[in-house]
């Protein structure tokens, strides 16, 4: 979230990211009143408390004596004055916390502000392309897209999966399930082992708090899915679980930045996605992905950004898949990002770009929520770290592109040499 302290010296910035972002009710001016109505509640407060002091000085030896001479106290000069102070002191009290509370429930629904270099657009039109890798395969036949190759090959059973769990489900099988577990093994390997970062393997439930902490609660609570009569989600990405891991900590500034990367399933009710991609391998219910999460510092971030986005492309140009890197404008970029990048691999089936990533600089608006600091040195006042996190890449997509990328006229479906040595030497698919 952003800091009371930045909205209050910043609020036009702040109304204007978030009617640019798409959040046209975000709550400024009520967060402004509750912030002067809390200072007023303080400052009373503090007054009526010096007052009780200074009453309770004159005041307190008299009504001891009375008390143990057996005397009634209520008639004791200002006595009653202390009570009426008493009383009024915890009115303001209980005031002080519902308004604190009230705004506290507000902040979380301020969308974060955005780069000065993100363009400003409604919608997806307004991404900029900044660079591409890449040329589009040819054929000499029509490309066909995944899912007709997926079922032509029996690596796919849409229809067993929609009968066992509804619509945007399905069953990988024989070589399909082997590609999609040498992809996850070729992209952890990748990060892990080339990249520096540390593997971790999340719990796949989180609480409401680590929900809240990343983001996706309260404003996304309808996009996720919850365990009946529990407080636990089922995540809808590892980024949730791995940021949360120091979730009320003060990390070491020498140990910045930290990279971890994780593989989980994923779990999501697409609430917003209702009639979009519908068939095929592109937008399930659950599905599987490898997730690359940084803690840096605030001078740090910008350049690890671009790190993690380059760590992700590497992984397109191994498996041979034609990518495009967007600049995503405030329309398309989210809730809680400061700056996003999207690469899209192209599905020449399909005929089109499928995201396979989102790497996002979040600056410090999840450490906020999940209140995460640093020490810069012993003894230095604590600070917020940034968080930074981004696909590694998604596996469905991936599937998709890397199928519909490599087939053959034959029906057969060409494995990438980077990923051969994770299937056994294995060359194609058929």
């Amino acid at each position: 979230m952003l800091s009371l302290q930045f909205i209050r010296e910043h609020p036009d910035e702040v109304r204007t990211a978030a009617a640019n972002k798409g959040v046209d009710e975000a709550p400024v001016d009520r967060i402004l009143d509750l912030d002067g109505r809390l200072r007023a509640l303080i400052q009373q407060t503090e007054t009526r408390a010096a007052e009780q002091n200074r009453l309770s000085k004159a005041v307190g030896p008299l009504i001891g004596r009375a008390k143990a001479e057996g005397r009634a106290t209520t008639d004791i000069p200002g006595f009653a004055q202390l009570e009426a102070l008493k009383t009024e002191l915890r009115t303001f009290e209980q005031e002080r916390g519902e308004v604190q509370r009230e705004m506290d429930g507000l902040l979380l629904e301020v969308p974060n502000i955005y780069a000065p270099e993100v363009p400003v657009a409604p919608d997806e039109s307004g991404n900029v392309e900044i660079r591409t890798w890449g040329g589009r395969p040819s054929f000499n036949f029509k490309p066909k897209p995944h899912y007709q190759i997926g079922e032509a090959l029996d690596i796919m059973d849409f229809e067993r999966g929609a009968k066992v769990a509804g619509s945007r489900f399905v069953f990988l099988k024989g070589q399909g399930a082997r590609l999609e577990r040498a992809l996850a093994q070729f992209m952890l390997d990748v990060q892990a082992r080339r990249h520096g970062y540390t593997e971790v393997q999340p719990p796949y439930l989180v609480n409401s708090d680590a929900m809240t902490g990343t983001a996706n609660l309260p404003k996304f609570a309808e996009d996720s899915f919850r365990v009946a009569d529990r407080d636990l989600w089922l995540v809808p990405t590892a980024e949730v679980p791995v940021t949360n891991m120091y979730r009320d900590e003060i990390l070491d500034g020498t140990t910045l930045p930290i990279r971890h990367v994780a593989f989980s399933p994923c779990f999501r009710s697409e609430a917003g996605a209702a009639g979009k991609d519908t068939r095929g391998y592109v937008r399930l219910h659950q599905f599987n992905k490898v997730e690359m999460v940084k803690f840096t510092t605030p001078e740090t971030s910008a350049a690890e950004h671009e790190a993690l986005t380059h760590d992700a492309e590497v992984v397109l140009q191994e498996l041979g898949l034609p990518y495009r890197v967007l600049l995503m404008c405030t329309g398309d970029m989210g809730f809680a990002q400061y700056k996003k990048f999207d690469l899209e691999a192209w599905a020449p089936g399909l005929d089109r770009y499928l995201e396979v990533s989102s790497c996002s600089n979040f600056q410090d608006f999840q450490a906020r929520r999940a209140n995460i600091r640093f020490r810069a040195e012993a003894g230095a006042r604590p600070r917020f770290v940034h968080t930074i996190n981004g696909s590694g890449l998604a596996l469905v997509r991936t599937v998709s592109a890397l199928l519909e990328v490599h087939q053959q006229e034959d029906g057969t479906v060409r494995i990438p040499e980077s990923l051969r040595p994770f299937m056994d030497g294995q060359q194609t698919i058929g």
